[in-house]
């Protein structure tokens, strides 16, 4: 989860969900193909699907991890959120309940 103000001014939403992958890893197979790609930040670049203009990743410059949103997959279980980024920055009155991270336990 992330609640920068980047990411809820982008969703307009208290906050974003995020699940990342290795770039290599990642096959793009929906029907709009490759996302299109707009830089929302100097060194920060978004892809959206062509045809409906969905947000679906975020990657850094440089990342070998590309961030897909969570919401966009067809496939969704497992993807409890383990993180929240900027979570002082996140409105009073939302709260979540962040599952064990696997990889720290």
């Amino acid at each position: 989860m992330c609640s920068c103000e980047h990411c809820t001014l982008l969703s307009g939403s208290p906050a974003m969900a995020w699940v990342g992958f290795r770039r290599e890893a990642l096959t793009w197979t929906g029907p709009g193909g490759e996302p299109a790609w707009y830089s929302t930040w100097p060194t920060l670049h978004r892809g959206f699907c062509p045809r409906c203009g969905t947000q679906l990743v975020s990657v850094a410059e440089g990342s070998e991890m590309i961030m897909v949103t969570c919401f966009s997959l067809t496939e969704r279980s497992g993807l409890d959120p383990v993180g929240h980024s900027f979570r002082e920055a996140a409105v009073p009155w939302m709260a979540i309940t962040l599952a064990p991270d696997p990889l720290h336990q």
